[in-house]
């Protein structure tokens, strides 16, 4: 009799020391998969989560960043390669040719379209031109068309997990900002119930969206999640999703305003930090993308949710120990080993 269980996969995760990686490398294992666990940080918390393979590489900056996955892949018998952290992405996507030559894995949208996402300037043209609701964004050197009185938001262009994040509420305070911020953009705030899209969009483009409020926001992590249903923000996160081709899993984040409508603020082309709440909800979003990165249907049937189920976080001491017994002394004071 054929089994239920999944064929178990070798899937390399980045960025296993932030949320994100961390819980999809907890949620494949569980599943069965083997994850090799790959981290720039020597004690990513995610190494050191039961049967995981820990591989510390280099930042994605780092010019050998494509020879040491590549030899990676090789030399751990990789089959799919996913990422945790956005700064792994656009190298991962030059490395296509690559890793599909070595047999290896990989479900992201093209080139253009990473782009895109990544890019918050970029990302807030692409919504304009489809007349998707977005926060007014300018430029640091567009500063003198703000209207006076205008709350604002500045961030990195190229940004992630809400680092360098600052709110302010005059122009000036903005342009000193933009002085401080590594290629900055400068966005009005704004007000309302925050909220996150787990999304799943197959090869043919059809999308499933599992919606969650953002009940309680710290530095940028949802602390306090609630599943929910809305029409009107499921309709303008799958043309948010069209818009810019998206492929594969990735997060859609946004608010709704008094009025009832909504208005989107970015999208990342990675599992989102707070995805468990998704699957706690019932839908299988791991074990379909899974599905899809190995070129199997999608199911999107299973992808179906239950709302008013909710999740909280807080933050635990997951493991106290001496380091020299990993043999990472070296590497954690930052020395050559």
């Amino acid at each position: 009799m054929p089994s239920d269980r999944p064929m178990a996969r070798r899937i390399l995760v980045t960025g296993v020391g932030a949320n994100p990686g961390f819980r999809l490398t907890r949620s494949l294992t569980r599943l069965g998969h083997k994850v090799v666990a790959a981290d720039a940080a020597p004690l990513a918390p995610g190494f050191l989560l039961p049967g995981v393979v820990p591989q510390v590489i280099p930042l994605a900056t780092d010019p050998d960043y494509s020879s040491v996955m590549a030899k990676v892949c090789r030399d751990a018998s990789v089959d799919a390669v996913v990422a945790g952290i956005e700064n792994d992405i656009p190298p991962l996507v030059n490395m296509l040719p690559q890793l599909e030559a070595d047999g290896v894995r990989l479900w992201l949208p093209d080139a253009e379209s990473v782009r895109s996402c990544i890019d918050k300037a970029a990302f807030h043209q692409v919504l304009l031109e489809h007349g998707i609701a977005t926060p007014r964004t300018w430029r640091p050197e567009a500063l003198g068309q703000v209207p006076n009185g205008t709350r604002l938001v500045v961030k990195p262009r190229r940004g992630h997990g809400a680092q360098n994040v600052h709110f302010v509420d005059r122009r000036e305070h903005a342009r000193v900002l933009c002085e401080l911020v590594a290629e900055p953009v400068v966005q009005e705030r704004v007000h309302g119930r925050e909220f996150t899209a787990d999304c799943l969009v197959d090869d043919t483009g059809r999308a499933s969206v599992i919606l969650r409020r953002r009940d309680l926001v710290k530095a940028g992590l949802a602390t306090v999640s609630t599943t929910f249903d809305d029409a009107i923000v499921r309709d303008l996160v799958i043309t948010t999703l069209g818009a810019v081709r998206a492929r594969g899993v990735c997060c859609v984040q946004g608010f709704i305003l008094d009025d009832g409508s909504a208005t989107i603020t970015e999208l990342n082309v990675r599992i989102a930090g707070g995805f468990p709440l998704a699957e706690a909800a019932g839908a299988d979003l791991i074990g379909q993308m899974v599905n899809g990165l190995f070129g199997l249907p999608v199911d999107h049937n299973r992808l179906a949710y239950r709302t008013g189920v909710f999740l909280t976080n807080y933050v635990e001491t997951l493991a106290v120990g001496d380091a020299t017994e990993l043999g990472l002394t070296a590497a954690a004071k930052g020395e050559p080993s």
